[in-house]
Formats: C-alpha cells, sequence, structure tokens
C-alpha cells in the first residue's frame, strides 16, 4: 500500500511537467511569432536601418520579459559606441540572433550569408536592419565582399560574425572559419569574443517550442590583430576561440571536425 502513491504519482508528475513545458513552448512561440512579425512590418516601412535596430533591440528584450527569460550581459562596456570592431560570437541556436540584438542597444551590423537575400521575408528585415550579406561558395565574389566589409569598418558599426557557420543539438564548439578574422587583422580592428549560454538548452536544433532557461552574453576584452598577414588572422582566430571556449562550459569538438592541415589553412 506504501508503494501505491509513488507508483501512481511519480508517472502524472511526468506527465504535468511535460504539459507545463509543452505550454509554455507553445505560448512562447506564439509570443514570439507576433513580435516577428510586428518587427518585420514596422521595419520594412522605415528605411532608417539605426532605427530599426533600436526597435529590434526594444522588442528582442520585451519578448524576454514577457516569456521570463533572463538575460545577463556581462563586458558590455568593450563594445565602444562609434567604434568598429569584429564580434565574433559562438553560435548554438536560432535564437542566438534575437540575444545578440537584445544586448547591444546601438546599432550593429549582422554579417550573414548570402542565401538570405533569395527568402523574401529574411531579406527585407534583414536589410533593414544594416545587415552585410557575403557570398560562401563563389570565391570571386567572396573576395569582393571581404574587401568591402574591410572599407566599411571605418564606419563605426560593429560587425557580427558567427565564426562557426552552423550550429548542431549536440553541445561543443565547432572550428572557427578565417572570414571574420581576416578582415580584422586587414583592417587593424580588434576582434570581441562574445559567448552566449543557455541559447542551445532555450532552443536546440530541430524543434521550434521554447524551453526556459538563463541566458547569458558575456563580452570578453579585445583583441587586437599582431599584424594584416595571414599567420596574424589565423593567431587572432586562435586566440579569440580559446576565450570563447574558456566561457562556453561546451567542449571543443574543433579535433573532430578539422585535421591539423585543414586547420593551418
Amino acid at each position: 500500500m506504501r508503494l501505491i502513491p509513488s507508483r501512481v504519482l511519480a508517472p502524472l508528475g511526468c506527465v504535468l511537467r511535460a504539459t507545463l513545458d509543452h505550454l509554455y513552448g507553445t505560448y512562447a512561440l506564439l509570443v514570439f511569432g507576433s513580435l516577428g512579425a510586428t518587427a518585420w512590418i514596422i521595419c520594412a516601412l522605415v528605411p532608417d536601418t539605426a532605427w530599426c535596430w533600436r526597435f529590434t533591440h526594444r522588442l528582442s528584450r520585451l519578448f524576454l520579459y514577457v516569456t521570463g527569460m533572463r538575460l545577463d550581459v556581462h563586458g558590455l562596456e568593450h563594445v565602444l559606441p562609434g567604434r568598429s570592431c569584429v564580434l565574433a560570437v559562438n553560435h548554438a541556436s536560432f535564437l542566438d540572433g534575437l540575444i545578440m540584438a537584445a544586448a547591444l542597444p546601438e546599432p550593429t551590423r549582422f554579417v550573414a550569408k548570402r542565401e538570405f537575400t533569395q527568402q523574401f521575408l529574411a531579406r527585407v528585415y534583414l536589410t533593414r536592419i544594416g545587415t552585410e550579406f557575403v557570398e560562401r561558395i563563389d570565391r570571386q565574389r567572396s573576395l569582393r565582399d571581404t574587401r568591402r566589409l574591410i572599407s566599411t569598418m571605418g564606419s563605426g558599426y560593429p560587425l557580427i560574425f558567427f565564426p562557426e557557420g552552423t550550429f548542431r543539438s549536440a553541445p561543443g564548439l565547432l572550428a572557427f572559419q578565417m572570414g571574420a578574422f581576416v578582415i580584422a587583422a586587414c583592417a587593424g580592428t580588434p576582434v570581441i569574443p562574445v559567448t552566449l549560454r543557455g541559447t542551445r538548452t532555450v532552443l536546440p536544433e530541430h524543434r521550434w517550442l521554447f524551453r526556459r532557461a538563463a541566458l547569458s552574453a558575456t563580452f570578453s576584452e579585445p583583441v587586437a590583430p599582431l599584424g594584416a598577414s595571414w599567420s596574424a588572422a589565423v593567431d587572432l582566430r586562435d586566440r579569440t576561440r580559446a576565450e570563447i571556449l574558456r566561457h562556453s562550459g561546451e567542449p571543443d569538438l574543433e579535433s573532430k571536425t578539422v585535421s591539423p592541415v585543414q586547420r593551418a589553412s
């Protein structure tokens, strides 16, 4: 008789938790959809990219507030107003862009793959908030985009890169691509490592219902390039990645994804 309550209550508790998690995820998804549609419509009508960024920042903060997600931001003082820099961010979830917008009140520009320009909704919104699109497949166009970004580093807008290029559901920091660090080294611009935590839990790959979790964005001290050569860019990448890995609390997956020869290239 004493075993009956535990055998009955334990499964009921699991069902209740699963139901509450599903309800929360659905609620957060509806809020995200409503605020996302509002952001798209308003920004599509307002051609001022600085205004659209600030509006996106406020809506991102509102989303976190009404869904009960706390975002702790550390080291934002390293991003100086009106000073260009490269923000290299680890990539763990579709939520990462929203978290960066919520953390940065002043206009900043994402660097995104050019494939987004083929999607009407993404193209309109990303263009309105000042996103820079780059080619990843065509080498000649990629070189032109790199030169263009180097020339824009004096504009006073930080550029946000996700140097992993993609993300996975399993925890771990992937190898970094070189683009962001070549641009920073050639422009003589520092890189600020940015470490996001919690986004993989809130919205992992292949999942559309949100979960509740603590979120944080840590802006580390700027990492200055030691020259404009390829080796200086590689050194900049390695130092930036080591700093993000130190704060991420996740395993190092670089050795599992690339060989030493590939990494040097």
